[in-house]
């Protein structure tokens, strides 16, 4: 059962109950391919109702959640840039948006805000069920959900599995949500590829170490990349570095030098957008799934959805 009815953390997920998760999703993924399932879907949550409440700037999250709520009969009220175009620019705490927007019906509410521990913050004063869609330099649990399901997808398993992790580690919740779910299963070995002032957080080590899931940092991407099952590289995250002028512009590239070393197995995947750290000379290399990923997106979010629904 996902705690409270609230999705704040990629702690909150054993194995038992993603594996049920991606199940459920590819399970609507089938419905909504035939036409009649498709029908039936579109009124299944009718009179229900959720909010998109985005403090922070996004694509791939928002229209997601847009799209699934859609194909799942919810109506929706969406507020993108909150923190300008709502009672925030004129002071109004997180908790008194979330105790609004509770009175007005809402059943779900998905937030992204800049604060790390926003989410929880919403939660403690919100009957509706509050979704981590991104908090600071926090997590983003929905986002790691979906990596996963695309890992299982490309490889049949998610455990005995080399993972590369790269880019700017230090304030990339994705890989930190990403990270806490790969821990969970036996025999995984997760490669840090950064330099050293935006590696992994002492949190995240700590939690491998707990799980017994060995990891390694190195700055050597190439390296790293030779004996990869799963590449997951991420942005340069420049809003959130005190001084983005000092790091390196060139930063790590994945590019046709770097196909070259990475097994033919493996698979390329990024929570996007990118910025130069891909090539998109490479977007038709079997191996770059950061496109499937936003589909497969689609589905983990209805199956979220679906599940709180069936459980107010």
């Amino acid at each position: 059962m996902i705690l409270g009815m609230h999705i704040l953390s990629a702690e909150q997920f054993g194995t038992q109950e993603i594996e049920g998760i991606m199940l459920h999703a590819d399970e609507l993924r089938e419905q909504i391919e035939n036409r009649q399932g498709r029908r039936e879907l579109a009124t299944r949550h009718l009179g229900y109702g959720l909010c998109n409440l985005f403090y922070e700037p996004s694509t791939r999250t928002r229209m997601s959640f847009a799209f699934a709520l859609k194909k799942l009969g919810l109506h929706d009220v969406e507020t993108e840039n909150a923190s300008e175009f709502s009672s925030a620019s004129k002071g109004e705490t997180l908790e008194d948006t979330i105790r609004v927007i509770n009175q007005l019906g809402a059943d779900i509410i998905v937030l992204r805000h800049p604060e790390t521990g926003s989410a929880v913050k919403a939660a403690s004063v919100s009957k509706a069920a509050i979704i981590n869609a991104g908090d600071g330099k926090g997590e983003h649990p929905t986002q790691a959900l979906l990596d996963v399901h695309t890992i299982k997808k490309n490889h049949e398993r998610l455990d005995n599995l080399k993972i590369v992790m790269g880019g700017d580690l230090k304030h990339g919740r994705t890989v930190r949500s990403l990270a806490k779910l790969m821990s969970n299963y036996p025999n995984n070995h997760i490669s840090f590829v950064s330099i050293p002032e935006l590696q992994i957080g002492n949190d995240i080590k700590l939690r491998l170490n707990e799980t017994g899931t060995t990891y390694d940092e190195t700055s050597d991407m190439l390296g790293a990349f030779q004996d990869a099952d799963v590449v997951y590289w991420t942005r340069l995250q420049k809003e959130r570095l005190e001084n983005p002028d000092a790091v390196p512009q060139d930063g790590f590239v994945i590019n046709a030098a770097a196909l070259e070393v990475l097994p033919n197995h493996a698979s390329i995947m990024h929570p996007l957008p990118r910025v130069g750290e891909i090539d998109p000379g490479i977007d038709n290399d079997p191996r770059a799934q950061y496109f499937n990923q936003v589909g497969h997106g689609l589905y983990i979010r209805m199956a979220l959805i679906d599940r709180i629904i069936n459980k107010l």
